[in-house]
């Protein structure tokens, strides 16, 4: 046991916990933590971001992509405020982050000081705990703590605030171990899994649902086992995207309003759906009282609250996904749905996804960039068309293989997500999916790339308009294009180069391919900015509150 004063508390406390990466920007009220980061520089790698939400969106991002606590740092004030956007953004897409923030001191608190902020209160709504230390005696079990609630069960943002006398404080400190994750198995019941089992052997068109807790729960092997075992087709949400092979010959692609009509067809049709660790949002469902509606459902999930949330469900079985997934496959015995089977391939040859080959198009570049890495890279995205091209043409056939902002649906998330992914998966090559209206607004984070030579590729699609917005005012709003167009003097490849990245303009399809090798081989930041028309639309689409059985594309539309 030793003296220590709280900053140094914080920093042997991330030791403890494995912490090898952090992000985040200094401040005045954060500075004795920062003081105590430089004599463990050798330890623990520090980030020095752009922004502070480019720090939050880049511990999002290391989390996803390792499966490990993404940590962030902040000062007081405008510095934690700063942090609230990817502090959001992890929660509403359950990933375990820790965001340490400081405030004023005790003395202090209360008064409208100085960079003063209630940042506890602020985040209250979109953190699954936070803290405010006001006490060195707490402090090192509040951390410890903070980690823990971050990666059990549903796992999610904690938010530490510590007020700066506390971090100046002395108190004993002694070494822990940190405390194992479980995984949560308790809830599970037998009655629960003997009703799921009576279920799927009753079944003649099972299909299976699979979103972003199949991921979390590292389930994607007992997920293959089990679709293969009952023999049914495998659809997944935008945050399931690995947990199931894309390349899988059960694989029948997204489901919801740009999901592939062969999933959304077959979801209709089927009798049984399972769904696991997937928590039925409205852009999955379309009109919630028509959604599997000839299909009984039995819903697998961590949480208990999703049970029964939007959609009614017959059966369901609360818990860890991996552990679930591998009892029902103990007691199951293969099950033959062939002719079950050959109707989905039929509906897979009957619609299959399309787009013109004859231009530079966002499909076109999506699949390219499958072609060049073999599927083996870690594509991040922002928001947008681009987001659901990436979703749609880009095969995964691993998990965390996607990282992209679900739930918020956070412009600007991209860039600094790749900058944390690249950091815990050194040996994968990362490629951030960006639309030009994503990209202007956290693009200065090329400078934190270039600063640390840390070799993410950035790949702007860039269509000169707010996509996404654009499709809708065509489809939706007459054609009055209020505010969506980019249209302007901005150069992305000169700014890539001024902040000291490699850039590439890219305006024919012939010429992408060649620029992603070299810029793969070059192991240095890259931005590509690749032009495609403003007209180019994402489709399937299922119309807002439309069942998604009426799922269109352009060959059922007339667009001029």
């Amino acid at each position: 046991m030793s003296k220590l004063t709280g900053a140094e508390i914080v920093i042997e406390c991330l030791k403890e916990q494995g912490v090898d990466t952090v992000f985040g920007y200094p401040g005045g009220a954060i500075l004795n933590i920062y003081d105590a980061l430089y004599q463990h520089q050798n330890e623990i790698t520090h980030i020095l971001t752009s922004h502070e939400q480019g720090a939050s969106h880049a511990a999002d991002g290391y989390a996803r992509a390792t499966g490990k606590v993404g940590v962030c740092l902040a000062t007081s004030g405008p510095g934690a405020t700063n942090l609230v956007t990817g502090i959001a953004t992890a929660y509403m897409d359950s990933v375990p982050v820790v965001a340490i923030t400081c405030n004023v001191a005790n003395s202090l608190l209360g008064k409208d000081s100085f960079q003063e902020i209630d940042i506890t209160g602020v985040t209250m709504p979109i953190t699954k705990y936070n803290f405010i230390v006001k006490d060195i005696n707490r402090l090192a079990k509040v951390i410890r703590r903070a980690f823990v609630i971050a990666q059990s069960g549903r796992p999610g943002p904690v938010l530490v605030d510590i007020t700066k006398d506390v971090t100046a404080a002395t108190t004993d400190y002694e070494y822990q171990e940190p405390e194992k994750i479980e995984p949560q198995t308790d809830t599970i019941r037998e009655e629960d899994v003997e009703r799921a089992l009576e279920m799927i052997r009753k079944a003649q068109k099972p299909f299976i649902f699979v979103g972003g807790g199949a991921v979390i729960s590292n389930a994607s092997e007992e997920l293959r086992v089990f679709a293969h075992k009952i023999q049914a087709p495998v659809a997944d949400s935008l945050m399931g995207k690995g947990a199931f092979d894309g390349t899988d010959e059960l694989y029948t692609g997204m489901v919801g309003m740009h999901g592939t009509k062969t999933s959304n067809y077959g979801i209709t049709e089927a009798d049984l759906l399972v769904v696991v660790g997937a928590r039925f949002s409205d852009r999955v469902i379309g009109n919630a009282s028509k959604f599997a509606k000839n299909a009984k459902i039995l819903q697998i999930d961590i949480d208990r609250a999703e049970i029964n949330k939007n959609i009614k469900v017959d059966a369901s079985i609360i818990g860890d996904a991996k552990t679930i997934l591998r009892r029902l496959n103990t007691h199951l015995d293969p099950i033959n749905h062939d002719e079950w089977i050959a109707h989905i391939e039929r509906m897979k040859d009957m619609y299959p996804l399309r787009y013109d080959k004859n231009v530079l198009t966002g499909p076109f570049i999506i699949q390219t960039v499958n072609e060049v890495t073999d599927g083996d890279a870690v594509i991040v995205t922002e928001v947008g068309q681009h987001q659901m091209w990436a979703a749609q043409y880009y095969k995964y056939r691993q998990p965390r293989t996607l990282l992209t902002s679900g739930g918020l649906g956070t412009m600007g998330y991209g860039l600094g997500a790749s900058i944390g992914a690249k950091m815990g998966c050194k040996d994968k090559t990362v490629i951030n999916i960006a639309g030009d209206g994503c990209f202007r607004m956290n693009m200065n984070e090329i400078a934190t790339a270039t600063r640390y030579n840390i070799p993410v590729i950035e790949l702007i699609i860039n269509n000169h308009v707010l996509g996404m917005v654009r499709q809708w005012q065509t489809l939706y709003y007459g054609k009055r294009y209020s505010q969506t167009v980019l249209n302007d003097s901005v150069d992305y490849v000169k700014i890539a180069e001024a902040m000291g990245a490699k850039a590439y303009r890219v305006t024919q399809k012939e010429e992408l391919a060649p620029v992603l090798k070299e810029a793969i081989s070059l192991n240095i930041p890259v931005v590509i900015d690749c032009q495609i028309g403003c007209d180019d639309k994402v489709f399937p689409m299922v119309s807002p509150g439309a069942p998604i059985a009426d799922a269109f594309d352009d060959t059922d539309l007339k667009i001029n």
